[in-house]
């Protein structure tokens, strides 16, 4: 089964091509009234693989402390005015990284370069409907090869032109600003908001949730993520989830494509668990949620405050998973090389053009193209 057609969120197994302990069954939570959730902070987290933001109330010293804990980069003066137009339809697209380096607390995760400048493991386009009840998201491999345009970095640095190099050289040559540039060149489509999500950063948040459900149909192990999921239901504690979300070797073929559908089944499972949590009753519980969450982001300076953070996901709360339909950027095999993929352009215009036009992804788009054959796919446990 495809990324493409991923019901509910799920998780593989690992296709016939490849191939720390198991989480504990969770027990259901039942939500809390309705009058009494809009009175607690609300924390949305999108992993990889997906969004962290931060919206809901906040009051007095702990208002400053966690706007005291954001880091933000303007974006718009850095790239100026030779960008994509503005979408008049009342939808949005927001840029989400997930980003790793070898310094501080990613240096025992085992990411980023040996010289300690950070990279992109995971890419995703999230392409908000008007109304903002209806979400797709369109993952980009990192393995991509394309041809970055010159760019500025936040220092002010200039990179020039490179052509047929991985997507993810972009953020690592020149952090957000190339990214972001990079993006809207590949895609015609205006980045309004961009966020960051440090690895780290994304273990510890999931720690403070006490964890995220997820249901496997096949056994998943791999050493190099330290991760061992017999199959069944567990609920990942934050060194887990952040196996799985970065495991490339135990599942389908081993190529990023196989990754890309674990962060997408993990980002709509930590979409429904973080919905269904109660947190009035926990206010440590809540302010640590909130304190993490806030330190693990990186945004574009139009959501740099927790008052813009607020009002963001306030706009996004309507969005469920079922309402989410996530794809993969269209690409085919290299024949040069197993390990990259090149566009499918013709497929690729298909899920540009549709978002340009606030319209659904057609199948067409993604219908024969690579998948990375992870396979096994099942609803996660309610």
């Amino acid at each position: 089964m495809s990324a493409e057609s991923m019901p509910d969120p799920a998780i593989p197994g690992p296709g016939p091509s490849r191939a720390g302990g198991p989480g504990r069954r969770a027990k259901g939570r039942r939500r809390k009234p309705r009058a009494k959730r809009r009175k607690a902070l609300l924390v949305a987290a999108w992993s990889a693989a997906g969004i962290v933001v931060l919206g809901g109330t906040g009051a007095g010293v702990l208002f400053f402390k966690l706007n005291g804990n954001l880091h933000s980069v303007d974006i718009d003066q850095m790239l100026g005015a030779d960008r994509p137009a503005k979408a008049d339809n009342g939808s949005q697209n927001i840029l989400v990284l997930g980003s790793d380096t070898r310094s501080g607390g990613n240096e025992k995760l085992g990411g980023g370069t040996d010289d300690g400048t950070a990279r992109s493991d995971t890419a995703m386009i999230v392409h908000v409907y008007q109304g903002h009840k209806k979400a797709s998201v369109v993952s980009i491999p990192r393995d991509t090869l394309i041809d970055r345009p010159e760019c500025t970095d936040a220092d002010g640095g200039e990179h020039p032109a490179a052509r047929q190099v991985m997507f993810n050289s972009a953020y690592s040559t020149g952090g957000a600003p190339c990214a972001v540039k990079t993006v809207e060149t590949l895609s015609g489509l205006r980045m309004d908001h961009y966020l960051e999500v440090d690895f780290s950063g994304f273990q510890q948040l999931v720690d403070d949730l006490g964890g995220v459900e997820v249901t496997t149909s096949e056994a998943i192990k791999d050493p190099d993520s330290h991760l061992d999921l017999p199959a069944g239901t567990h609920t990942l504690d934050g060194e887990q989830a952040l196996g799985l979300v970065r495991t490339r070797h135990g599942v389908g073929d081993g190529s990023d494509l196989g990754r890309i559908q674990l962060q997408q089944a993990f980002v709509k499972a930590l979409v429904d668990q973080v919905k269904d949590i109660g947190l009035l009753g926990n206010p440590k519980k809540l302010y640590d949620i909130a304190d993490t969450a806030t330190k693990t982001v990186t945004t574009d300076s139009d959501l740099g405050s927790v008052n813009s953070l607020m009002s963001f996901a306030t706009g996004l709360k309507g969005i469920t998973p079922a309402n989410m339909h996530m794809v993969t950027m269209p690409v085919v095999y290299d024949p040069a090389d197993p390990n990259r993929v090149l566009l499918e352009k013709s497929k690729a215009d298909q899920v540009w053009t549709a978002l340009k036009n606030d319209r659904p992804i057609p199948e067409s788009a993604t219908r024969g193209t690579a998948t990375g054959e992870a396979k096994g796919v099942v609803n996660t446990a309610e």
